[in-house]
């Protein structure tokens, strides 16, 4: 009897174990064949992403060319109605017409660029240099355009060398676009635009080169620090949104980062990090 009810113990004993078995194996199944559509999904996904981008960057492509004809047109149409003999008062309101006209074709172009410039793949060339003279020959080059607009310039740059490895065309565009950023920012109240180098140490004990770019305009409340990197926002009434996302694609590029401080009716400190030692990587080709 004993016997009996050991065979049959095990038995359902082996069929429980055996079935358990087979959910188990199709659970597993289920799980690889979720995997694989996960990734495929992911796969589809980003050449989507891809075949949208290029056919974005061919439509804008294709629409600078038939915007430049617009804009030369309007330029040469405003010099024949300045030649018109005509009531001037007449002439005056064709003429603000063009001018208007003029601007909108210049603003579209710059848009354009803008997102040709940040959707385009980016090759960096990495060189060790000194980042003081790279910031030296931008700041250098930006200040007629600073003072142009109220704002004084005042390069604070380390006093001793500060190489990295960096792409120099790269990083002076993307401080370009943070120092075009600040001088916009104190449209309204021109100040002081500050560029400042200095060496740093990180947290975990590496060694950075920090480029400060601080104005003192109005600042920035937490919930817009938060935003200002994202594509197409922006809190002026012109502009493409797009200027300080570039900045960080850029930098980023280079092994570096972006941090932003910035306190209401004080200012803003943006200042772009980049390691001291070449990266182990030569970034990429």
């Amino acid at each position: 009897m004993d016997t009996l009810v050991l065979l049959i113990g095990a038995g359902i004993g082996a069929a429980i174990g055996g079935a358990l078995g087979i959910y188990a194996g199709k659970r597993l199944a289920r799980r690889k064949w979720a995997r694989v559509l996960a990734r495929e999904r992911a796969r589809r996904a980003q050449e989507r992403s891809s075949d949208i981008v290029s056919m974005t960057a061919g439509l804008a492509h294709e629409i600078k060319n038939p915007l430049s004809t617009i804009g030369l047109n309007a330029q040469l149409l405003s010099e024949a109605v300045e030649d018109l003999d005509a009531d001037p008062e007449e002439k005056s309101r064709l003429t603000r017409r063009l001018r208007s006209l003029e601007r909108e074709v210049e603003r579209l172009r710059g848009i354009l660029s803008d997102f040709l410039e940040y959707a385009g793949g980016i090759h960096v060339e990495l060189v060790v240099q000194d980042v003081n003279e790279v910031v030296d020959q931008l700041v250098e080059f930006f200040q007629p355009q600073a003072e142009q607009s109220g704002v004084r310039m005042r390069p604070v740059l380390h006093p001793q060398a500060l190489p990295a490895a960096i792409d120099a065309g790269h990083l002076k565009q993307a401080l370009l676009n943070l120092m075009l950023n600040a001088v916009q920012a104190m449209r309204e109240r021109p100040g002081e635009l500050i560029v400042r180098t200095n060496p740093a140490t990180e947290p975990d004990g590496s060694r950075v080169v920090q480029i400060h770019v601080i104005d003192t305009g109005p600042g920035m409340d937490d919930q817009t620090r938060e935003q200002i990197f994202r594509p197409y926002f922006t809190t002026k009434s012109a502009g493409s949104g797009l200027g300080l996302p570039t900045a960080r694609r850029l930098i980023e590029a280079q092994a570096g980062r972006i941090e932003v401080f910035s306190q209401l009716g004080k200012g803003t400190d943006v200042t772009v990090i980049l390691p001291l030692q070449p990266p182990d990587q030569t970034g990429p080709g």
